[in-house]
């Protein structure tokens, strides 16, 4: 009973957090190096949050991630891979486990973020903020699976969803990223 009343007053404690935000530069995550991490370090950059898993299905996405990121970010485009344990148990690897699969199978320099929930009773704050209708009104609704994408403009605000299947690098993602990067 004891944790049952604990785990309440974090989801309270979570969603009043993520109920005042405005803006993902308003959440600091840990990276995969233990690091904390402002994502206000990215104001001014066109993002794209990703929750990441290394047995998935679209595992294979990693190469169109880090593709999209090489050929944008100096035009200011960053991707942040957030590993999340949520679906199947496709990622129940260490940080160091996760950081060394990406880095040796994918090559992957985008930031990487240690890993959390995006679903369930102890979804992280930025979660609540991207998923709860109250906050994020136009994307929001529970992550599906591995690799759903946000999108956010170089003012924080979220331009675009695209659920798993949607690949990184398709037409619709490119054009929403120029759009976003103002080309």
């Amino acid at each position: 009973m004891r944790k049952l009343s604990l785990i309440v007053m974090l989801c309270a404690a979570c969603t009043m957090m993520a109920a005042q935000a405005s803006s993902i530069y308003d959440f600091t995550m840990k990276s995969i190096d233990g690091q904390q991490v402002s994502l206000s370090s990215y104001r001014g950059k066109v993002v794209l949050l990703v929750n990441v898993a290394s047995k998935c299905g679209f595992t294979p996405q990693y190469s169109a991630l880090e593709s999209v990121y090489e050929k944008y970010k100096d035009r200011g485009l960053v991707i942040v891979g957030i590993p999340a344990n949520n679906f199947a148990q496709q990622e129940p690897g260490t940080d160091a486990e996760i950081k060394q699969f990406c880095t040796n199978k994918y090559n992957v320099s985008f930031p990487m973020m240690s890993k959390v929930s995006v679903l369930g009773d102890d979804k992280t704050p930025l979660y609540v903020f991207l998923t709860d209708k109250s906050t994020d009104p136009q994307f929001s609704g529970d992550i599906k699976w591995n690799f759903t994408k946000f999108l956010f403009d170089r003012s924080g605000r979220p331009v675009a969803r695209f659920e798993p299947a949607t690949k990184p690098d398709s037409p619709e993602v490119i054009a929403a990223i120029e759009s976003a990067l103002g080309s």
